[in-house]
């Protein structure tokens, strides 16, 4: 009776609505940080599966290659991975291969599976198909069948083809020449090397305290999952500015690294490539520098 006098009645009522629909809006808020994390958690799912099934992806290109219902099966005689003195070994045998005729030796770089010039695909023939999966490559042939090679190059050159009376293999393609820098970009991990040929002259690198993926939902991951992606933001602004500071008498910078963060570091890279090198910041450098001018050898 009171509280109807005194008009209280009216305000409580109005206080068990507003509390009502607060704890309502408390759930929506609850519901989106859910499905919010669940999308974090989804992406990283979906980033670990494309990777897998790019892997399989090419494992099944190369067997759709091999596998054909009207023409011969056509393999690689051999496929070798070769650096270092081994790698300069094989150049310096297909440099000292010589044609009396001066369009006898055949050279060409072959970008992708999709550009293979014509002058490649006439003389192969059916082993065309072991080009496209080779490549990228700079291939290598004769007049007489007796030298045919696709050789990967760390560097890629413009694609070109012909023939001439000798073969066109530049060693800056394939070994480390010049003084360069070459760096090693993770989201935790920052490491970068000035390199006089194969001799690394200078050396810095340094971690940074990015958290691993947190399972749980609710309000928590989203702070985690912005907390961990502020925290990689700073590492890569870090890495960036090293890379900037780089001196200018270096004739090129080689990034390599996550594929997913060295968009925010190539501005400061004349190339980039994937690396899944880890560990400690010197150790991975040498692990990802060695497996950079690694050399694929494929005998056609």
């Amino acid at each position: 009776m009171l509280d109807r006098l005194l008009g209280r009645a009216e305000l409580k009522a109005r206080i068990d609505e507003l509390e009502s629909e607060n704890r309502h809006l408390e759930r929506r808020v609850e519901a989106e940080e859910e499905r919010r994390s669940d999308a974090v958690a989804d992406r990283q799912r979906a980033e670990r599966r494309v990777n897998e099934l790019e892997h399989r992806i090419e494992s099944l290109e190369e067997r759709l290659d091999r596998t054909t219902s009207d023409e011969a099966t056509v393999e690689f005689r051999r496929v070798t991975d070769v650096r270092g003195d081994r790698l300069r070994d094989v150049l310096d045998r297909l440099r000292g291969v010589r044609s009396a005729d001066p369009e006898g030796l055949l050279t060409a770089f072959v970008p992708d599976d999709d550009a293979v010039p014509e002058t490649v695909s006439e003389w192969f023939g059916d082993r065309s198909r072991l080009v496209r999966r080779a490549a990228p490559a700079v291939v290598v042939a004769d007049d007489a069948d007796a030298v045919s090679a696709a050789v990967s190059p760390a560097l890629e050159p413009e694609p070109f083809d012909g023939w001439d009376d000798r073969f066109r293999l530049d060693e800056a393609w394939f070994r480390p020449t010049g003084r360069f820098a070459f760096a090693l970009v993770r989201s935790d991990t920052f490491a970068l090397g000035v390199y006089e040929g194969d001799d690394r002259v200078s050396f810095e690198g340094f971690t940074s305290d990015v958290k691993e993926a947190h399972s749980k939902g609710g309000f928590s991951q989203g702070r985690f999952e912005r907390r961990r992606e502020g925290q990689i933001d700073d590492h890569l602004k870090e890495a960036g500015r090293s890379l900037a500071a780089v001196d200018s008498d270096v004739e090129r910078v080689i990034a390599v690294g996550e594929r997913s963060v060295l968009g925010e570091v190539r501005e400061h890279a004349d190339v980039t490539a994937a690396a899944d090198a880890t560990g400690d910041p010197e150790d991975a450098l040498d692990d990802a520098f060695r497996s950079f001018w690694t050399a694929r050898v494929h005998a056609i």
